[in-house]
């Protein structure tokens, strides 16, 4: 399993962001369910916000956020930075571990 840090940056006034962020929730929601993403939220100040996540490779997680209404909008851009969680929680254990 691997894991990333996925930073969004709005491109757009944050108005227009706002027409668009129950839709991006929404998405969010599907990758929660599925068990690829552990937290999100916005920045502050709000110019964009961080989601940290896992898949089994860079390719699926790329394409997941290909759907993303902020993508589809084009109103933000998707940074993908994978990293290695050598350090963490014993709470977080079985989300890091892919169980």
């Amino acid at each position: 399993m691997k894991h990333f840090v996925v930073d969004i940056g709005y491109t757009v006034p944050i108005e227009r962001i706002d027409e668009v962020l129950a839709e991006h929730r929404a998405f969010l929601q599907g990758g929660y369910e599925s068990g690829m993403l552990l937290m999100s939220g916005g920045r502050n100040p709000r110019t964009g916000g961080i989601i940290v996540a896992r898949a089994e490779t860079r390719e699926a997680i790329e394409a997941f956020f290909a759907n993303d209404p902020y993508r589809l909008h084009n109103v933000a851009t998707h940074n993908v930075i994978e990293f290695n969680p050598v350090k963490r929680q014993d709470f977080i254990v079985d989300w890091v571990e892919g169980r």
